[in-house]
This record gives C-alpha cells, sequence and structure tokens, in this order.
C-alpha cells in the first residue's frame, strides 16, 4: 500500500474552504498542481481531474462521500478492485477562527504493489495543493 499525505492549518471559515475544494471550474486558478477538473463536484458524480505536470493524463474519480464543510472523498480505479485509489480531504475546526486542512491518498488492491512502482512521488504536490488551498482561502478571508 502506498499513501501520501498533507496537513496545513487554516485560518479561514470551513465554508470557504469547502468551497474552493467543491469549485471544479476555478481549480487551476488556485492550485499549481491541476490543469483542470472536469464535472461537477457534487455526491455521487464521476469528474475527470488533469495534472498540471501531466494534462493529456486523465484520473476518472467518483465522489464516493461528501460531507459539507468537513469531509468528501475521490476514489477511482481498476475493475473488481485490483488496484484502487482514494483520496480523502477533510475539514477539522480546532479555533473559532482555524481549520485543519487534511488530505491523504491512498493506494490499495492486489496490484498495488506492481503498479505502486509506477507512481512518482506524490509528496510535493500533495504539499503544494495544502499551501494553495491555504493562500487563497486566507487571501479571501
Amino acid at each position: 500500500m502506498k499513501r501520501f499525505a498533507s496537513t496545513v492549518e487554516i485560518h479561514a471559515p470551513a465554508a470557504r474552504i469547502w468551497g474552493l475544494l467543491t469549485d471544479s471550474v476555478h481549480y487551476p486558478d488556485w492550485n499549481p498542481t491541476v490543469q483542470s477538473v472536469e464535472g461537477a463536484i457534487v455526491p455521487g458524480a464521476r469528474i475527470v481531474v488533469r495534472p498540471a505536470d501531466n494534462p493529456k493524463r486523465a484520473f476518472p474519480v467518483k465522489v464516493s462521500a461528501f460531507a459539507p464543510p468537513h469531509r468528501m472523498v475521490w476514489s477511482g480505479g481498476m475493475p473488481l478492485g485490483l488496484f484502487r485509489g482514494e483520496r480523502v480531504f477533510e475539514l477539522t475546526q480546532t479555533r473559532a477562527d482555524t481549520v485543519r486542512f487534511s488530505m491523504q491518498e491512498t493506494f490499495s488492491g492486489p496490484l498495488s504493489g506492481l503498479i505502486g512502482k509506477s507512481i512518482p512521488d506524490l509528496q510535493p504536490a500533495f504539499d503544494d495543493f495544502a499551501a494553495a488551498l491555504k493562500r487563497r482561502a486566507e487571501a479571501e478571508h
């Protein structure tokens, strides 16, 4: 199993942060790791994420959990669970004016060992995502 995660404290309301995380059209405006997100980020929706470093590569995922403004899960993978990726976004109120944003992605399934070897180190992109979200949310605050 391969896992990447990033956490940051953001001085902004959870509703503002949630709004940024669920506004697919404007992801490229603030997020340097994403070229585009196609589709609406709503419960049960299928969306396609295109990374900035390789926009020709598409990652189709399903919004498999959606609990505003606290938790969202994007999941995708191969049939029969042979390989699965799950990205979890969580917002936790830590103080009256501060929210802890956590994002983690876990790759699992019988083929995860083999496919995992071809997955590059995503930690820098996870850290860039969290830092960019913090900058945008706090700038609007």
